[in-house]
């Protein structure tokens, strides 16, 4: 098939770009929620509160991401079959995927809720960074659950093509966030002064706030996706799909929340500065990466769209059209992390020390984000053609082959600090970008079939 990539790519580009930006936002948004709480804690309670909720974080975050894995073949279904025009599967999807999530909620809730001491064992810390981390672990577990409906609402919108409303709903409940986090934790007018607890609280009633309003919306039958509680029983129709679609994308976050943690216990047998450090730098580096996962949502979607409608060349041009869109973003950003590093990281805190450490770390941050960005995208276009396998082998392969083992090297061996992070991520993405790119040209994520025919028709006419 011979690749024209100059044919209609101003109409390409813009599609990508108008389905991208609500996305865009809204990752930019949590990126700024996630700064809000690194700036106040660090200014409010302390470094060590700083490193206690990025450990305790990374532990909220790898369950959820593995455990969360259906949204995944959620998406790459409702958007195929969006493309296919079948509106009664859609809402069956997304009604059964809904109820997976709730019950996997609760469950990683109570989990955390009742062992929050004992998982934060694992990590080599200090007994203060330890006492605010199950402090805010515990407070925290609460609003699990409703991230894990959140989480599932807002899959199945974007496979239907609707960014817009998780930007939104995503923008109030972090504004609820922002303003709770300030209120709560230095104790503003009547309100107590709560500390690394308030920071958690906030955050727990902001995701149920989010929760409420997608259930809110689908309940009101308003939009595209409607809640039926007949369609939330699980089928086979539905299920068998979605676990042959999700299960790799489980095993893929599995690997990768595990290799983050075990990066984050490199990173602890580091000094508390170094520490800190650790957390301010992914913060900085996340202004690029969130764009590029909102652009990997768009690509996602666009994909599984155009295979739906028969049409795999628009899904190859547009997946990397995307992943050219996102690389040049993160180059306009690798550019200012060059230029203005202290000026960055000034905004987050004001130890010297701190300072003194992360500025010439985020000089060798930057030469990382268009590679970052290139990965995330072409990894997204493959999740939303179906090939979650194949996206998972690029992440298993990236992280335990290259990443960990020259982690490892860099941080305890070579005593490279916080830098060996960075070296072994630009060394890792370089190399599989070449790989993901060859896996994608390859097409043949084209003949991947999600429903067998006979169950298309028995789909529609059923639900």
């Amino acid at each position: 098939m011979k690749l024209e990539l100059t044919k209609n790519s101003s109409r390409r580009a813009k599609t990508i770009f108008m389905l991208a930006l609500p996305a865009m936002l809204e990752m930019s948004l949590n990126t700024l929620v996630g700064m809000a709480d690194t700036i106040m804690i660090s200014r409010f309670v302390g470094k060590e509160a700083l490193a206690a909720v990025g450990f305790a974080n990374q532990i909220i975050f790898t369950l959820i991401f593995v455990f969360s894995a259906f949204n995944a073949g959620a998406t790459a279904m409702v958007s195929r079959s969006y493309g296919e025009g079948n509106k009664k599967r859609m809402n069956k999807i997304m009604n059964e995927n809904l109820t997976l999530n709730l019950i996997l909620g609760i469950i990683v809730t109570l989990f955390t809720f009742f062992f929050a001491d004992l998982i934060l064992n694992v990590y080599d810390i200090t007994a203060v960074v330890k006492a605010f981390g199950t402090t805010y672990l515990k407070y925290i577990a609460v609003g699990q659950v409703f991230m894990f409906i959140s989480f599932a609402s807002a899959a199945s919108l974007r496979g239907a093509g609707d960014t817009k409303t998780p930007m939104y709903i995503t923008g109030i409940a972090n504004i609820l966030n922002i303003i709770g986090n300030y209120v709560l934790i230095t104790g503003f007018w009547i309100f107590p002064e709560l500390g690394i607890a308030g920071a958690a609280i906030s955050t727990a009633f902001a995701r149920f706030i989010a929760a409420a309003l997608y259930l809110g919306l689908f309940a009101s039958n308003r939009g595209i996706l409607k809640l039926h509680p007949s369609w939330m029983r699980i089928s086979s129709k539905i299920f068998k799909p979605l676990i042959n679609l999700s299960y790799a994308a489980g095993i893929e976050q599995l690997f990768m929340q595990v290799a983050f943690f075990v990066n984050g216990i490199f990173i602890s047998k580091l000094d508390t500065t170094a520490e800190a450090s650790f957390r301010i730098l992914l913060n900085i580096e996340s202004l690029s990466f969130m764009p590029a996962i909102g652009i990997a949502i768009a690509a996602t979607t666009i994909v599984g769209k155009h295979l739906g409608e028969d049409k795999a060349e628009e899904s190859l041009k547009s997946g990397l059209t995307a992943a050219v869109m996102g690389a040049l973003l993160g180059s306009g950003l690798a550019l200012i992390y060059l230029i203005f590093p202290v000026f960055a990281l000034k905004i987050f805190t004001t130890d010297a020390q701190v300072i003194n450490y992360s500025a010439p770390v985020l000089r060798i941050v930057a030469l990382n984000q268009a590679f970052l960005a290139f990965v995330i995208i072409m990894v997204g276009a493959l999740r939303g053609a179906g090939d979650t396998k194949g996206a998972m082998y690029i992440t298993i392969i990236r992280l335990w082959l290259i990443f960990i083992p020259l982690s490892y090297y860099l941080i305890v061996v070579s005593d490279y600090g916080v830098a060996g992070v960075w070296i072994a991520e630009i060394i890792s993405f370089l190399i599989i970008a070449l790989i993901v790119l060859r896996r994608f040209l390859k097409m043949e994520w084209a003949e991947i079939e999600f429903f067998e025919e006979n169950e298309l028709s028995d789909t529609a006419e059923e639900y």
